[in-house]
């Protein structure tokens, strides 16, 4: 039986993944990289660490990637935020799972600040006392770290817990730390993909999820 269950948040619970590619495109262009939004979407799910050697050749990465991320963070905060909304049926998805007795932690490529927010919009921030984001490891998305650290805080083996998500990178990560993944939809990434990366089944959004509950691995009792 599930005992825990660790969300994603960015596109799994708040629906926030164009934001932020437009300002990765918007600070990449300010530090004179020129990319394509398609492009840059296609790697949103993985934190900058590992977004920006995709577009930032290695020798300026070297030198520029601290700046370039400081640039980018403080401009998602100014005039992307306030944009981003929760996706429905969050707030009761995780009533849901509390009420069952299931332990809940978050896992975010996002910023420790950018996660606060995040909470409120969704309206869970009282209800999570269990976090992870890239400022706790070292290597963010598609590497294991963040959810493995996750698993951790919550003192659960990965046989006993499960990830939600909404991109390949996640699907990948939950993978190489040895616990399945569900994959939601509403991110915008193709089932197809999802599905390739591992994930063991596939709700709309939150609410779908919630809807079929008692079907879902998270609600099916153990042998």
């Amino acid at each position: 039986m599930v005992k825990g269950v660790i969300f994603d948040v960015d596109g799994t619970l708040v629906d926030s993944v164009d934001l932020h590619a437009q300002a990765w495109v918007e600070a990449l262009r300010h530090f004179g990289y020129e990319v394509d939004f398609d492009a840059v979407r296609s790697q949103i799910g993985k934190g900058g660490d590992q977004l920006m050697p995709v577009f930032v050749p290695p020798a300026d990465l070297e030198r520029r990637q601290d700046e370039i991320d400081r640039y980018r963070h403080d401009l998602f905060a100014r005039d992307y935020m306030d944009r981003v909304t929760g996706f429905p049926g969050v707030r009761s998805l995780i009533e849901r799972l509390l009420a069952d007795g299931k332990r809940v932690a978050l896992a975010s490529s996002a910023k420790g600040d950018e996660l606060q927010r995040y909470k409120r919009v969704a309206g869970i921030d009282d209800l999570i006392r269990t976090e992870t984001t890239s400022d706790d490891v070292d290597r963010s998305k598609p590497h294991p770290d963040i959810f493995e650290a996750a698993r951790r805080k919550l003192d659960l083996p990965a046989r006993d817990a499960v990830v939600v998500g909404d991109t390949p990178w996640d699907a990948l990560a939950a993978g190489k730390a040895g616990i399945p993944i569900i994959g939601v939809l509403c991110g915008g990434f193709a089932e197809a993909d999802l599905r390739k990366a591992g994930c063991v089944e596939i709700h709309r959004d939150p609410q779908d999820l919630l809807d079929r509950y008692q079907g879902s691995v998270i609600g099916k009792p153990g042998p």
